[in-house]
């Protein structure tokens, strides 16, 4: 099965639990958090997984590097994920420093950061998988709003070492995400596949309006269908930032996941 949890869909769901109750459904793919993973500990959650056979398909996250000390938290961020197995680090790359106006010179603190932590990364065995983020988080969050950015901050690096996340939570309103995903695919950099769904109105905390799949408006089937046109065939992770969802118990959730799933993405 392709489908995977990434486990801010059960945000609430306590790592042992989450990961038994992914086995116990067939799930062998999760996406895991670094706070939860802390909490937990490191060690026992990597263990804990390698134990139950389960699969770690990406750490979240790494970058805000407009933050003080963002290099040295990356570094830890990347020893993390290959303490964990996890092959891919999500990459979210920060918004503006607090007063600044100047998107430019943020983005090119992006990409002087990559230039320093990609061969770092390259040497534990992780890759950092950028993923681009809808223009509304553009000043707080991350100022890399398009796959195509995201594919000119990668190229300088060997594939291997920096790759592209596509999110259709963010990028589906993209006239060009189609053409991006035909370039990640043929460039070698499509790291990580992760649906939502996109619903309005959007609630009032924006950073909780992922909706469950199939109750907005994106072509999920379209998005899995182009990622499998150009060779992807890794974990489709299943990323929800919801309330209601959060709320329901953790194999509740993951049940619902598992039916929309089925009907809206496979």
């Amino acid at each position: 099965m392709r489908f995977g949890l990434n486990q801010w869909t059960t945000r609430y769901w306590p790592v042992p639990e989450m990961v038994a109750g992914c086995v116990a459904s067939g799930v062998g793919n999760v996406g895991l958090w670094r706070e939860p993973v802390a909490e937990y500990g490191l060690e026992r959650t990597a263990k804990l997984v390698r134990d139950s056979g389960a699969t770690v398909t990406s750490l979240c996250r790494g970058g805000f590097f407009q933050e003080p000390g963002a290099l040295d938290d990356n570094r830890r961020a990347i020893d993390e994920a290959a303490a964990l197995g996890a092959p891919e680090l999500v990459l979210v790359s920060g918004g503006l420093p607090a007063g600044a106006r100047d998107v430019d010179g943020a983005r090119a603190r992006v990409a002087e950061s990559l230039a320093v932590l990609a061969p770092y990364a390259g040497e534990r065995g992780v890759r950092l998988a950028i993923e681009p983020l809808h223009p509304m988080y553009c000043s707080d969050r991350c100022v890399v709003s398009t796959l195509e950015q995201a594919l000119d901050l990668a190229a300088p690096h060997p594939s291997a070492q920096v790759g592209v996340v596509v999110d259709t939570y963010h990028l589906w309103w993209d006239p060009a995400a189609y053409a991006g995903v035909a370039r990640a695919g043929a460039e070698g950099r499509l790291a990580l596949f992760q649906v939502a769904d996109w619903v309005t109105p959007l609630p009032e905390g924006v950073l909780t309006g992922r909706g469950m799949l199939g109750d907005g408006c994106v072509e999920l089937r379209r998005f899995r269908e182009a990622v499998d046109a150009v060779g992807y065939t890794g974990p489709i992770e299943v990323e929800i930032f919801n309330e209601a969802v959060w709320a329901m118990p953790g194999p509740d959730a993951l049940a619902l996941c598992l039916e929309r799933y089925r009907e809206h993405v496979e």
